[in-house]
């Protein structure tokens, strides 16, 4: 059973802002009936353009309840531009927190909010080249890079928490996790601090020498750095590496892994020509 604050059941159990507003400035549905959660999201702006009042119905769990009670209290009086930047994880921590299988009703939230405000503005409700991945949910690419980005998630489990996709048959799982790698990958590049290619090839040789060549001498192989071109880095297999029929793989999946961990994520390794 989750453990669920005090703050929770009481959004749960009194919802503030229940109900609809007629003839609102913008309004959203998102979820379904068919995948155990929905949730219609009214609001209405004052003279100023602030949120003057924000109403939701919900149909779904204690958690969907409490996140959609509190994001409506959260964002009155806030301009468009001020809502638009609360985050999922400000309104679970709004709440004293959410059991992290329960993560995906403070999105939920998030959605509603900027469906609505893309419906006040006249914008298209789905983003030009946008690709549903979960079909089982209706979850799209988009939705799950900014998950991944916004709360740092690392597996498919996690994103299921948050989105619901990949809880359904299993089949987006592969395709969650290529999102997962990417938006990873894309982090690392920016925290990458630019090597001069002296200082590139330094690296490797030290990264080599430290991180590599003792796990294959463990296994009775080594490893030498013969050039390195751009990216490319050429390396010569040796002792029982040099014979392994696996060899490739250990290029692949240990040597070169490591080198876009530590060096960078654009390295690609080679073996030098026999």
């Amino acid at each position: 059973m989750w453990e669920y604050t005090d703050k929770v059941k009481d959004h749960f159990l009194n919802p503030h802002n229940v109900g609809e507003i007629e003839n609102p400035d913008g309004e959203a549905e998102v979820g379904s009936l068919a995948c155990g959660d929905a949730l219609k999201l009214t609001f209405s702006l004052d003279e100023n353009k602030r949120i003057k009042e924000a109403k939701f119905k919900t149909f779904g769990c204690a958690s969907a309840i409490a996140t959609s009670s509190a994001l409506t209290d959260i964002i009155k009086g806030m301009t468009l531009e001020e809502a638009l930047k609360v985050t999922n994880q400000d309104i679970a921590e709004y709440l004293g927190g959410l059991p992290q299988e329960k993560m995906h009703c403070s999105v939920m939230g998030k959605q509603a909010l900027e469906k609505a405000v893309e419906n006040y503005r006249g914008a298209p409700s789905i983003e030009p080249g946008t690709k549903i991945i979960c079909e089982c949910f209706g979850v799209t690419d988009k939705e799950i890079e900014r998950v991944v980005r916004e709360n740092k998630l690392s597996t498919v489990e996690e994103v299921t928490n948050y989105t619901k996709a990949g809880g359904g048959c299993g089949n987006c799982h592969d395709a969650i996790q290529q999102i997962i790698d990417s938006v990873k990958s894309e982090s690392k590049s920016s925290q990458q601090p630019q090597l001069t290619n002296l200082q590139k090839i330094r690296l490797i040789e030290e990264t080599i020498e430290r991180e590599i060549r003792p796990s294959l001498k463990h296994d009775g192989g080594d490893i030498d750095l013969i050039d390195v071109i751009g990216n490319r880095v050429i390396v010569a297999t040796r002792g029982a590496c040099a014979t392994c029929k696996a060899s490739d793989i250990t290029l692949k999946h240990f040597v070169e892994h490591r080198l876009k961990e530590l060096v960078s994520p654009d390295i690609t390794v080679e073996e030098a020509a026999k």
